[in-house]
């Protein structure tokens, strides 16, 4: 067990060296000034404009609609839109955790491994309230739907049915079978059928 646990130890040990020597500066993720997405390092569009305020894009989509001057508050697929219109959480506790800290920190196993830890207790915590918020918004969705289904099909019944499929057994006019004749080619003889 001693031994399991010295090579464990020593791994973690080459491990952090590897990360010391190969990370020397924090990865910076920004965010999309149009659509509010992440930035990844080496991806995106910067744009400064003449009084040097810099604008970062995340793809040519979100810069060709700044350069549009569209307004992301009215553009249905930016996060801006569905916070404001109540599609996706907006006051949450946990959005704090995701603010842009410029704050250099002096490297630290034990805190590391509690904000890895954190992170991903964070990240759980977020589906779930995710999950809750949509089902609550969704909860009369699907029977407002069915009721306009419904009335819908009750309007426009004549489409599917066919006129003497409504009437009730008392409204079909009565008919008496009719005689009909049918020759065949073995023999001329006449067969007398009721439809």
């Amino acid at each position: 067990m001693r031994r399991v646990l010295a090579a464990l130890q020593q791994r973690l040990a080459r491990a952090h060296e590897y990360f010391r020597s190969h990370v020397a500066t924090e990865m910076r993720l920004e965010k999309c000034w149009f659509c509010s997405s992440t930035i990844y390092p080496g991806h995106g569009i910067c744009f400064v404009r003449n009084d040097s305020k810099q604008f970062r894009f995340c793809r040519s989509k979100c810069h060709k609609n700044f350069k549009m001057k569209r307004n992301p508050r009215k553009v249905k697929w930016t996060k801006a839109y569905r916070a404001l219109h109540g599609k996706e959480l907006q006051a949450d506790a946990i959005f704090a955790f995701e603010r842009r800290r410029n704050r250099p920190v002096k490297y630290s196993r034990e805190v590391t491994l509690a904000t890895i830890k954190a992170m991903k207790s964070i990240e759980g915590i977020r589906e779930r309230r995710e999950e809750r918020f949509y089902e609550d918004r969704m909860k009369g969705v699907e029977d407002a739907r069915r009721k306009k289904d419904k009335k819908e099909l009750s309007q426009q019944v004549h489409l599917i049915k066919a006129p003497g499929a409504r009437m009730t057994p008392n409204e079909l006019p009565k008919s008496s079978p009719k005689k009909v004749s049918v020759h065949t080619k073995k023999r001329d003889a006449q067969v007398d059928t009721y439809e």
